[in-house]
């Protein structure tokens, strides 16, 4: 009888923590689209198991790298420093920024301009000197710099992912389903920095159209990509740009003739998208251990993208063999940069077009 006593209780007392203990999110239902079947040009292939492995071994969670004109590759690792990759695979310390360091690019004046997770918006001097350029807007601080890019006249646009939520508390975003980010705009003339686009749902990747007319921003909890139009008659207003993508879009790049590279985080997960209708069981996944938490499919994905949304194709590695979790993919000079949040390493894949 005491033992049945004994269950009875640790029974109640497992029930009333999982529903009843307090929890940091506020989620609320959100019911996914069916995601699109991987057929066509979204078909699964092999393509990114071809790509070269550079700085294996030597590298901390690259979310993100910036190629110089010399052809080293400077990527952001997990401990705050920004690391360079020679092109005869020596490695070395660039910079420090105290914080983790996410999107990258170099303006025109070859400063490293850092979206720094904790710290901000950077800008990192040829000499690794580091420069705090704003950590707020509207009154509001930054709590999750992500990525940015930079436009012709050197103004920087940028997302705060979440301006509740701190980088290792990303998943916490996820679940409550709130639009808890923002696209910002820097003019480092005035040192001014505006809001351009609140409530977006975890604003992640930034990229600029090459003709300078609309800026896009990955909304990655909601399997899409919105776009800011800069110019035109349009201009001050934004639109979806494409959604129900196939899974987690993370940073975004455009090249030179007007297309854009799209880091696909993982492919959609079921049990993230069966749990998303529903506030109670996400506050009681709030309250497991993290291990019990919905886990990214290893999975290699890259999507390519035209000027008005339209895929026109993907890269794959089923199963992540060589490539998985990546998080930020950059074109130049005929070759495909790929960083991740996890990994050890950079991909670097050879075009054939």
């Amino acid at each position: 009888m005491k033992v049945t006593y004994a269950i009875l209780l640790v029974f109640i007392s497992l029930a009333g923590y999982l529903f009843f203990w307090p929890t940091p999110i506020d989620p609320l239902p959100y019911y996914p689209p069916e995601p699109p079947e991987l057929t066509g040009v979204l078909a699964p292939n092999t393509t990114l198991r071809n790509a070269e492995h550079i700085g294996t071994g030597k590298l901390n969670g690259p979310e993100d790298m910036a190629v110089g004109v010399d052809g080293v590759v400077y990527a952001a690792d997990h401990d705050g420093k920004i690391m360079r990759v020679f092109p005869n695979g020596d490695v070395d310390v660039f910079a420090e920024t105290g914080g983790r360091p996410l999107g990258m690019m170099f303006d025109k004046g070859g400063n490293l301009i850092v979206a720094d997770a904790w710290k901000g918006l950077l800008s990192v001097n040829t000499s690794g000197e580091v420069e705090t350029l704003t950590t707020k807007s509207d009154g509001i601080p930054f709590r999750f710099t992500d990525d940015l890019d930079i436009a012709e006249d050197g103004t920087i646009y940028f997302s705060d992912a979440s301006y509740k939520y701190h980088q290792p508390d990303y998943l916490l975003d996820l679940l409550e389903a709130r639009p808890n980010g923002r696209l910002l705009r820097y003019n480092p003339s005035t040192k001014v920095t505006e809001t351009l686009l609140d409530s977006l749902y975890f604003a992640n990747g930034v990229a600029i159209s090459n003709d300078q007319d609309f800026v896009l921003v990955n909304e990655t909890y909601r399997y899409q990509i919105s776009r800011y139009w800069l110019n035109g008659p349009k201009a001050g207003t934004s639109e979806i740009f494409i959604e129900n993508l196939p899974g987690f879009p993370d940073n975004i790049s455009a090249t030179e003739d007007g297309r854009f590279w799209v880091a696909v985080f993982t492919v959609r997960n079921p049990l993230m998208d069966w749990l998303h209708p529903s506030s109670t069981l996400k506050k009681i996944m709030s309250r497991l251990p993290k291990f019990m938490w919905p886990k990214p499919a290893p999975y290699g994905f890259v999507i390519e993208l035209d000027k008005n949304g339209t895929i026109l194709s993907s890269l794959h590695d089923p199963g992540g063999e060589h490539m998985r979790i990546i998080t930020s993919v950059k074109e130049q000079d005929g070759k495909l940069f790929m960083g991740s949040l996890y990994n050890d390493r950079i991909g670097v894949l050879k075009l054939n077009k």
